[in-house]
């Protein structure tokens, strides 16, 4: 085939129609063709050859030309695209290093391999072209609802057309009894949008809490307008859903707006999820309030927050408790996520035989510790005295409240207790030596004895080595996994060390060894505070 004026118009018309069938620019439908052509021409002339071609945006004239570079004479490699100053001077006047001489060849003629080869090249292009146009259509729109056609079924993903190319809805990302056939209509969440070694890829979800929020935002107008906000989803999607809410607006109550009337707008949202059951909850920023919102339908007793630990124990009545429990769990586990705490859940039973268990062992811990009687051992216990640093260094008129203890009892006790505690501690000093803890661990401020023990006992034995720990190693903490919290055990957790407090000791550990400059911190917290400054004031 050659490129003659009987056809030149043609390429023209093609690439005009190729780019309107593709949605993408005829310019890159063009250079694809350029492109292609100059690789014919390279299998025609010379593969060394610097051939290039160019099309006429009006006239579709392909010109093909053979380009040559000016360089240096040692670094001449490529005799048919380049050459030295003095042979240049045989084409052109004072040539230059880096000067191009550019000379008109015949068009070739294109066999049936150079065509299908040049055809590839060109819905290669148009394919890239294609799927850029995919990416920057959908990159701003992860986050959001949209409406597609089910197109096939591959190893139990579905294939998504959206009008500008095709999505993905993985198994996983499905609800489980869900089935669709081709020509389905279906509604989808655009999880993310990521470019991938083979293009763009649009990954949907159904499963996902966002998309039951984005549902309730389409349903519930109040939400769309901002007069009330979704705090927290939890699903367990196909089965039930827990949604917290809060209404910005006094005169407008947040569950009703989102039930609707005569349950509508939840009825929309429950039909649109396959009649996944949902409970619409009052947000309230009190976090035992909102986790007795959060386990309804159960009844609560008593709410018991560890804030630090992030965990949370619910009493309940014993007829409530496989009720707020729920069927395998379910509705602990979505009030768990809703709230993101870890609830323990007991009966009012099993609570008072806990507590009672606590004041057995603390008794005995003053009797056998302070050589007391049970019952003066029970009276400490009773006045809220849980271990024996608050007997020894509690005020002197703490103590003289309980019946019965004077100033000369009072002080005694005190001198039992830190006698106790000296010897506990030499013996955890020694310890701690013996297994190989250095002195610039054993003298650094905020560290017990037994704290450096238990360090040593977990292979921190100098400063450099507690210096390299992260603040969660230390304090312990928690780690959400597949949407369920699993606990992190840290060395210093049973000292009850904060997170903030471990990381306060590693950073004033890495300033005493040169690894952090001072200054460089308080120009940190300086920047932050100047950011969040802004950020308020934007508000």
């Amino acid at each position: 085939m050659a490129i003659t004026s009987a056809n030149q118009l043609e390429l023209l018309q093609t690439a005009e129609a190729v780019a309107r069938e593709k949605m993408i620019d005829p310019a890159l439908v063009i250079e694809a063709m350029e492109e292609s052509l100059a690789r014919a021409a390279k299998s025609r002339y010379g593969a060394e050859m610097d051939i290039r071609v160019s099309i006429d945006r009006k006239t579709g004239k392909a010109t093909f030309t053979r380009v040559r570079t000016v360089v240096e004479d040692e670094e001449l490699e490529n005799y048919q695209a380049e050459f030295t100053v003095e042979q240049a001077k045989q084409y052109m006047d004072d040539p230059k290093v880096g000067d191009t001489f550019v000379e008109e060849v015949p068009p070739v003629e294109m066999g049936r391999i150079a065509a299908q080869s040049a055809k590839q090249v060109i819905l290669q292009k148009v394919r890239e072209a294609e799927r850029e146009r995919q990416y920057e259509e959908f990159k701003d729109r992860a986050g959001t609802i949209i409406n597609g056609q089910v197109k096939r079924e591959e190893y139990g993903n579905v294939i998504v057309d959206v009008g500008a190319g095709e999505a993905i809805l993985r198994r996983n990302e499905k609800i489980g009894r869900e089935s669709y056939r081709p020509n389905d209509r279906i509604r989808v969440y655009i999880k993310d949008v990521r470019r991938e070694p083979r293009g763009p890829q649009i990954f949907l979800s159904r499963t996902a809490p966002e998309f039951m929020a984005e549902l309730f935002k389409m349903e519930v107008p109040e939400i769309y307008d901002g007069i009330i906000e979704i705090k927290a989803v939890a699903r367990d999607p196909g089965s039930r859903a827990k949604i917290a809410v809060i209404s910005y607006d006094g005169s407008i109550d947040p569950v009703g707006a989102c039930v609707g009337m005569r349950g509508s707008r939840v009825q929309a949202v429950v039909n649109e999820l396959q009649g996944e059951k949902i409970d619409i909850i009052p947000w309230n920023e009190d976090q035992p309030t909102f986790l007795v919102n959060a386990l309804q339908p159960a009844e609560v007793s008593k709410v018991v927050l560890d804030e630090e630990a992030g965990k949370i124990e619910v009493v309940v009545p014993e007829e409530q408790l496989s009720l707020a429990i729920g069927r395998r769990g379910q509705n602990v586990r979505l009030a768990s996520q809703l709230t993101g705490l870890d609830i323990d859940i007991m009966t009012e039973e099993e609570e008072s035989a806990r507590r009672q268990k606590e004041f057995e062992e603390r008794t005995a811990l003053f009797m056998e510790t302070l050589d007391l009687d049970e019952f003066f051992a029970q009276l400490l216990v009773s006045e809220g005295f849980t271990n024996l640093e608050e007997v020894a260094y509690v005020e002197l008129d703490e103590l003289l409240v309980i019946d019965g203890v004077d100033e000369g009892t009072a002080e005694e006790l005190q001198a039992r207790a830190r006698d106790y505690l000296d010897a506990q501690n030499k013996a955890a000093l020694e310890n701690a030596r013996a297994l190989g803890a250095e002195d610039s661990l054993i003298e650094f401020e905020g560290l017990t004895p037994q704290m450096v023990e238990a360090l040593a006992k977990d292979d921190v034995k100098s400063l450099e080595d507690f210096a390299t720990c992260a603040d969660w190693e230390l304090a312990g903490g928690w780690t959400t996994v597949d949407g369920e919290r699993i606990k992190d055990d840290g060395v210093l957790e049973p000292f009850d060390v904060s997170l903030e407090e471990a990381q306060n000791m590693v950073m004033t550990a890495r300033i005493l060894l040169g690894w952090v400059d001072p200054a460089d911190l308080e120009a940190e917290e300086a920047e932050g505070e100047e950011g969040e400054a802004t950020e308020e004031a934007g508000a």
